[in-house]
């Protein structure tokens, strides 16, 4: 029993890369439990490799959520993004599994996992992030293993430049240098950090108020950012890990209220992921 509830933080790993979202990824694995468990006792018997039955069973549960996701997201307000991690949330227990895994789960990353077809990310994901063998990932899809190598060559295609992506040593100090300009309301400064083409894209979910598009170029967002200050009054910065990287959280009355995430080339600022709606920020009140 208890090594089979051991596989949970596997399977929510998988999950929550497979949905890009904690509480969709909580879900499934719970429903992959609960198929387990509804076998009769001579059926789980039978079964050689209990881990390996729930990944399966999990993947393919999260294989149907992500054709429907794709119909609710046509009809999400705004801009959608996947739910932010606080540290060390989500991550296997290993040391040595997270230095495999941490480059998957950034925002970055699981951007470019939304770009896949439900097919192509199961098939990346299960292969190439979690080293499943392509006769294990045909289980999954119901296809061939030469099938299977096909959908995972064409979403490496689209991530192989992500994945070359290596997080400059330097990036904590050019968030905290985002954060000091943002506090002084300092724009230049904030332009001076900015890619001229970088890009900011706010997720509120129609819940609270946020761009419905992403903003586009280093001096527009400088102003839009120290434009929030005045539309959202008493509001705290502190530096955090979001997704592995180096984010920033803001409070206003203790409630966090945004989470940032960043893609930092260099020294400067790519993207930003700033999620504001607040059932993808439930875990970071705690924090």
């Amino acid at each position: 029993m208890s090594d089979l509830l051991g596989e949970r933080p596997r399977l929510i790993g998988l999950a929550y890369r497979l949905l890009g979202s904690l509480s969709d990824a909580e879900d499934a694995v719970q429903e992959a439990y609960g198929r387990w468990y509804a076998l009769s006792g001579p059926q789980r018997e039978a079964v050689d490799r209990p881990g390996a039955w729930l990944t399966t069973v999990a993947s393919r549960i999260c294989l149907d959520l992500l054709g429907s996701a794709r119909v609710r997201r046509e009809r999400y307000v705004g801009e959608w993004v996947p739910e932010p991690l606080p540290a060390e949330a989500g991550w296997p227990a290993d040391p040595a599994d997270r230095v495999t895994l941490d480059e998957s789960v950034t925002m970055a990353f699981l951007i470019v996992l939304e770009t896949m077809t439900p097919a192509e990310r199961v098939a990346f994901v299960l292969h190439d992030v979690f080293g499943y063998p392509f006769a294990e990932v045909a289980a999954v899809l119901d296809r061939s293993a030469a099938a299977c190598r096909q959908l995972a060559t064409s979403a490496r295609r689209r991530v192989r430049a992500a994945r070359a992506a290596v997080p400059p040593r330097g990036s904590a100090d050019v968030v905290r240098a985002f954060k000091l300009a943002w506090e002084a309301k300092d724009i230049e400064g904030l332009i001076g950090l900015l890619d001229p083409g970088a890009q900011a894209t706010a997720d509120g979910g129609g819940l609270v108020s946020a761009v419905l598009r992403p903003i586009t170029g280093g001096e527009r967002i400088a102003r839009y950012t120290v434009d929030i200050t005045g539309r959202i009054p008493a509001l705290t910065l502190e530096e955090t890990v979001v997704n592995g990287r180096p984010g920033l959280l803001a409070r206003r009355g203790g409630a966090v209220v945004m989470v940032m995430a960043f893609d930092v080339a260099g020294e400067s600022i790519k993207r930003i992921w700033a999620v504001r709606n607040p059932e993808k920020l439930r875990r970071w009140q705690a924090a």
